[in-house]
């Protein structure tokens, strides 16, 4: 026992010699290369600095969630007996005896003013036969579409409050490529989710809004913010906590988030949310010329001599470039001082204008920077700005109409409604209804007359929802929308 112990007490002396002896030597070589002792490893230093230069989210992100909203669509779905509506039994699908389960959507949408304008995106909202809309404290409300842009995936929905939490706009002309911004809405049903990344890129044209008379308006912000389903019209903010853009895309071939995401400019958001709201119907302004960018190869076929700016290869008669002196050949450098690289970036300043307002274009001409003063026009060529009128919408429907008859109306057990007697290509056919459907509620609205038809969708502006019955007394459901 007592050679274990004189063991273990020099091996306890031999530690203690060896550790006093490693710090003496430490000691000696910090002095001789001048390292002050009490010195905090480097590898700590480098991460308290790290750490230090992190951007803080919290404040920005504190703002934002309060003023983003959950918004949860319904939507009318066809019941499959409808092809063959005299077959009365359907063992293997729905009960032809019930109304339809109507299929949900959910998506965001960013308050922007304290009594109760929403923004968010177009195809959140269109077709959908009800909109409710859920804040962040979890009050919930009826949600009345106020007007749509599909060339713009916008929209703007207004709720009955005051006083409400709302985003600042900021300025997407000064985002920066590289710089932080959060991405904030309600991806999967998880509310209030906040996420964060960079602007990866600007001005970005990726073809999907694709309107059929050119004019939509695609110059997106990208990001790298995770944004999935349901961040569809959220926000995107800046580290101040502004809103520069309403997220409305993901690049994924899956559904899913995949690395980058698109954002609306704020500064085209701001001009199509106040026309909406102001005249019911975005203003659209035109320069009125064919433009197409510069590569290497067509600006060594024109004789061009920098890769900057946009190419005029046409100019309209009685446009508002023709007006100002623009001719074919010109090459557009800058709107207003903002220079225009792609056509992207030039179809976004001039969104941002009305018909009658003017903007100073800057042009190059066979190597000579010339200045044009422009009075911008509307579609038909002219200064005058759009107004919202009552739609004639009965020819939209696409079908003759009557009055159900007595003895029609006592079979089926109603007291009022509109009988479809002949359907064509329209709004009717699109939506599935066939010959014979008595049409007895629009928009829960009671249906008794052919004006009360007209006067229901004379001022809709979105998803309809109809109710009626077929001669089979199948009841039946459809929804379609009107812009």
């Amino acid at each position: 026992m007592k050679k274990y112990a004189v063991f273990f007490l020099m091996a306890v002396l031999g530690g203690s010699v060896s550790l006093g002896g490693y710090v003496l030597l430490q000691k000696n070589s910090e002095h001789q290369q001048g390292i002050p002792q009490n010195t905090v490893p480097a590898q700590l230093t480098s991460l308290t600095a790290m750490s230090a230069a992190y951007p803080d989210f919290t404040v920005p992100a504190s703002n934002s969630i309060h003023a983003v909203v959950h918004i949860k669509t319904q939507y009318a779905r066809k019941n499959n007996m409808y092809d063959n509506f005299f077959d009365l039994h359907d063992f293997f699908g729905d009960n032809p005896y019930n109304p339809q389960t109507p299929l949900e959507g959910a998506a965001s949408g960013v308050i922007i003013s304290a009594d109760g304008y929403i923004v968010t995106n177009n195809h959140v909202v269109q077709d959908a036969s009800k909109i409710e809309v859920v804040l962040n404290d979890k009050r919930s409300y009826e949600g009345k579409i106020v007007g749509t842009d599909p060339s713009t995936d916008l929209a703007v929905v207004k709720i009955k409050e005051n006083n409400l939490p709302f985003l600042s706009y900021g300025n997407s002309d000064d985002l920066q490529i590289g710089e932080w911004v959060l991405a904030v809405g309600n991806p999967f049903n998880l509310t209030s989710t906040v996420t964060a990344g960079i602007v990866s890129a600007k001005a970005r044209d990726i073809n999907i809004l694709g309107a059929p008379d050119g004019s939509s308006i695609e110059s997106f912000i990208q990001t790298d913010a995770a944004v999935n389903r349901g961040n569809s019209g959220g926000a995107l903010v800046n580290t101040r906590g502004e809103l520069v853009g309403i997220n409305a895309a993901i690049a994924s071939g899956n559904g899913f988030y995949a690395g980058y995401s698109f954002a609306i400019p704020v500064n085209i958001v701001k001009k199509v949310v106040g026309d909406l709201i102001d005249y019911k119907e975005v203003q659209r302004a035109f320069l009125g010329v064919s433009i197409r960018e510069i590569d290497s190869k067509f600006a060594e076929d024109q004789g061009i001599k920098e890769l900057r700016g946009v190419y005029v290869s046409e100019v309209n008669d009685g446009s508002a470039a023709k007006e100002a002196g623009m001719s074919r050949g010109d090459v557009i450098t800058a709107i207003n001082k903002i220079p225009v690289n792609s056509t992207s970036e030039l179809l976004e300043q001039v969104s941002r204008y009305r018909p009658g307002e003017k903007v100073v274009v800057v042009a190059n001409r066979e190597g000579v920077e010339k200045t044009f003063n422009v009075t911008l026009r509307n579609r038909e060529g002219n200064t005058s700005l759009v107004k919202s009128e009552a739609k004639d919408v009965l020819p939209m429907l696409g079908a003759k109409m009557q009055v159900a008859s007595s003895d029609v109306m006592r079979k089926l057990g109603i007291d009022h409604g509109v009988q479809v007697t002949e359907i064509g290509d329209g709004l009717l056919r699109n939506a599935g209804i066939r010959e014979g459907y008595v049409i007895t509620e629009i928009d829960k609205k009671p249906v008794r007359s052919i004006e009360d038809v007209s006067k229901i969708l004379a001022n809709k502006n979105g998803g309809v929802l109809l109710e009626g019955v077929y001669p089979n007394r199948v009841r039946a459901y459809y929804g379609f929308g009107i812009n």
